[in-house]
């Protein structure tokens, strides 16, 4: 650290600079925000392993998930024990990052923190030059008088992420315009997390999805018709959000039992419409940066500092006093608490969409 002292994994920088700053957002966001930090943990890792990948001489698609990168590597029996301990507990801290609604600890911040080192020491000894030293690990220690805001740092990872991406697929250098954008800003005219990652395809059928939903919690009740089958999916393959799927949903009924190659074809067409209304939904949040927006199907609300501080209760509302009960044991008790996503909402007894939507309309009057 003799260079560089104000962050970690300076080392890196001969490496790849794109991988060293990014790095550095990640130990920037530790104590800013434990779930940006946890979510993009995932992209550092993975373009670690596809590093790796081509070092290996094996598949470099760009639309590999991470599980999948994970799996192919061990297969080949490229992986220590300890390592892919590590990569799978990035993985799943990132994927509980992604889709719970709850406050994340630095605790668990510092867990992945540690387990990106693990991940770091072993590339570096075995795939970098010997002159690169890996210093002993190290807890960072909360920055004093950083004013960066939380929602720069993940504007800042985003685009790191989408550099990254970038380089992957293209696997060659990057523009000097790109790269000075990535760690500056969005691109101009670009809406941030909106580029297309991966496609996923049904017979001659496919849709793109874009970077902000790569690792989206694919809610059961977002889809109306495919509710069972992706609770199924769930429960029995692990598939819970979106860079869980295959990239290929034909057969993906395959060793569930009940269910039908007309359940791939309807989950296809219901995650067409869910990237449309998730893609309208990115677009009402960049529109109105800094604002608290709780959505509800196709519609939503801006809340205001006054909706915000308005207090859960039967009084206030008129109805749903089993919801409030409920919401108060979690310690949801003003509307500013609620989850962005509504429908999230019915996981609690005995409450269904009419008493969400209800709800929804009761906010909005107000």
């Amino acid at each position: 650290m003799e260079n560089n002292p104000s962050y970690f994994y300076h080392f890196l920088e001969p490496i790849s600079e794109q991988l060293a700053q990014m790095a550095s957002g990640l130990e920037k966001s530790i104590y800013a925000s434990p779930q940006t930090m946890l979510m993009h943990s995932r992209t550092f890792v993975e373009a670690i392993l596809q590093r790796v990948m081509v070092a290996e001489q094996l598949s470099v698609e760009d639309n590999l998930a991470l599980k999948d990168r994970i799996d192919l590597l061990e297969r080949k029996d490229l992986l220590e024990k300890e390592v892919l301990d590590a990569f799978h507990q990035v993985r799943m801290n990132g994927n509980s990052a992604a889709h719970e609604s709850r406050d994340f600890r630095y605790s668990e911040a510092l867990l992945s923190w540690e387990a990106i080192y693990m991940i770091v020491r072993w590339y570096v000894k075995k795939y970098c030059p010997q002159d690169v030293k890996v210093p002993a690990y190290q807890d960072p220690e909360p920055t004093k008088g950083d004013e960066t805001e939380v929602s720069e740092l993940e504007e800042r990872l985003q685009n790191m992420e989408i550099l990254i991406r970038s380089n992957i697929q293209q696997q060659k250098g990057l523009t000097e315009e790109f790269e000075t954008a990535a760690v500056s800003g969005p691109l101009e005219g670009a809406l941030p997390g909106l580029a297309s990652v991966r496609t996923i395809v049904y017979k001659d059928r496919s849709l793109e999805v874009p970077h902000f939903l790569r690792d989206a919690f694919l809610l059961p009740q977002r889809f109306e018709e495919s509710e069972s089958f992706l609770t199924t999916l769930g429960a029995e393959q692990e598939v819970r959000v979106m860079s869980e799927l295959p990239n290929n949903l034909e057969g993906l009924h395959h060793d569930i039992k009940g269910f039908s190659g007309e359940n791939d074809e309807i989950l296809f067409k219901e995650l067409k419409h869910f990237i449309q209304e998730e893609t309208a939904r990115r677009e009402v949040e960049l529109t109105h940066p800094g604002k608290l927006v709780l959505f509800y199907k196709t519609d939503y609300v801006l809340v205001t500092d006054q909706l915000a501080n308005i207090p859960l209760t039967e009084e206030e509302f008129g109805s749903s006093p089993n919801l409030f009960a409920q919401l108060q044991e979690d310690q949801i008790e003003r509307v500013g608490q609620l989850p962005k996503e509504l429908a999230t909402l019915t996981k609690y007894d005995n409450v269904g969409f009419e008493t969400v939507k209800e709800l929804f309309a009761q906010l909005k009057e107000k």
